[in-house]
């Protein structure tokens, strides 16, 4: 958190991989912060799993959320979980 509100702090960090990286070379126009958002639960833990949610409003969207690396090698899975929960709440 600290990092995505301070420049000078990510600078820093980034300078441990890249030591030649300066200010003018990080593009503030588009992003400020970090390498990934990680989620974390209602106590501040991180949430080391996929979170699968449907929307309270219309019952009909799933919402996958923390979805971290890898990601795409785990995207059958997801699938799986989405059209089982999908057959379930909908009855299909």
């Amino acid at each position: 958190m600290y990092r995505s509100l301070s420049v000078n702090a990510q600078l820093k960090k980034l300078q441990r991989f890249v030591p030649s990286i300066t200010k003018d070379d990080i593009d503030l126009t588009k992003h400020v912060a970090g390498v990934r958002a990680q989620a974390l639960d209602d106590n501040g833990n991180l949430v080391d799993d996929f979170v699968f949610e449907f929307d309270d409003n219309s019952g009909r969207v799933m919402h996958v959320r923390n979805a971290p690396s890898p990601a795409a090698t785990s995207s059958l899975a997801i699938a799986h979980v989405i059209a089982e929960r999908a057959e379930k709440e909908f009855k299909l």
